[in-house]
């Protein structure tokens, strides 16, 4: 394979740590090679103390050395040349970053970058894009929804505006979320918080302007895996899946109002999501209504390629 790396991409957000081995060629798309994902929670209380709590430091490091494992069975040299650790939402204002830059340094031999909003949209959007050019129109306005922060990024080949705004998943379970399911009072408080976010992104992004509307990350995927109704979580069918943003809508509803048992039974829903599942519904279904009511697209487009493959492709350049 001439001219092609072999890489490690590793996206450390509020809910979870993932990892993607890929052969990533000078030129041309990625060819993976191992994808997982690890629900560490490093945001647990972030929120409210502005600190990592040290049960989350543990299980996020724990993550941090099957990274390390997995890319020594793939042959992954560790060091900055090959393997890039970004670290999002929950890793930007918190008083003790340094423990979790320190263990990070020992296992991989890489710093973590604590990227801001900007440049993980900005990732987010060159990974998710990537496969879509010449079989969607531009302008694509790519929605990266975490357990921390949401990004909105509008662009045809680059990225022409962008917003992090600090509404995600976990950050609101946390701040509204104390019955089950949700109480109207928590979920009129909560949707008043994601309504003031996305004035803030319209204020920078023009939405109008969105030609394809594309969905990425956890929440969305498991979203679109309700909305399509599957046996599984099955990342093929969820890929590339086009569907009418009504129908995406009343699947954000009905987890919003489903009480944990139930989400708890879902085949496609990740053990690690079920407690914050109704907050980033809540998130959604008010992102698809703003934008639905700027621009008029009618459906939405789900990616399972997102910041990993962005982070992925940086490396190929470096």
């Amino acid at each position: 394979m001439t001219g092609t790396r072999r890489v490690a991409a590793v996206d450390c957000g509020t809910n979870s740590l993932r990892l993607l081995v890929a052969d990533v060629p000078a030129r041309g798309p990625a060819r993976d090679v191992e994808r997982w994902m690890r629900v560490v929670r490093l945001g647990e209380g972030v929120d409210r103390t502005g600190a990592f709590a040290p049960q989350a430091l543990h299980r996020t490091l724990q993550a941090v050395d099957e990274v390390a494992a997995t890319c020594r069975r793939h042959g992954v040299p560790l060091g900055a040349g090959s393997v890039r650790f970004v670290a999002t939402s929950a890793s930007r204002d918190v008083s003790n970053r340094e423990e979790l830059v320190a263990g990070v340094r020992e296992r991989l031999g890489v710093e973590p970058e604590v990227v801001t909003g900007e440049e993980e949209a900005a990732l987010s959007f060159a990974g998710a894009t990537a496969g879509l050019r010449g079989r969607h129109p531009a302008p694509f306005l790519v929605v990266d929804l975490g357990g921390g922060s949401t990004e909105l990024v509008l662009g045809a080949q680059d990225v022409e505006a962008g917003r992090s705004v600090d509404v995600g998943s976990v950050r609101l379970t946390e701040r509204h979320v104390r019955s089950d399911p949700p109480a109207p009072p928590e979920v009129a408080a909560a949707r008043a918080d994601v309504a003031a976010a996305l004035e803030e992104v319209a204020a920078v992004v023009p939405l109008e302007r969105t030609r394809t509307l594309v969905g990425v990350a956890g929440t969305v995927t498991t979203l679109t895996a309700a909305a399509l109704d599957l046996p599984r979580y099955d990342p093929a069918r969820i890929h590339g899946a086009v569907l009418p943003l009504r129908r995406v809508r009343a699947a954000c509803d009905a987890l919003l109002a489903m009480p944990r048992a139930r989400r708890a039974a879902l085949p496609y829903l990740h053990p690690g999501r079920v407690d914050v599942i109704a907050a980033g519904a809540l998130v959604w279904g008010e992102v698809l209504d703003r934008v639905a009511a700027a621009s008029g697209v009618v459906e939405v487009v789900t990616s399972e390629h997102d910041i990993l493959d962005g982070i992925a492709s940086s490396l190929a350049r470096r």
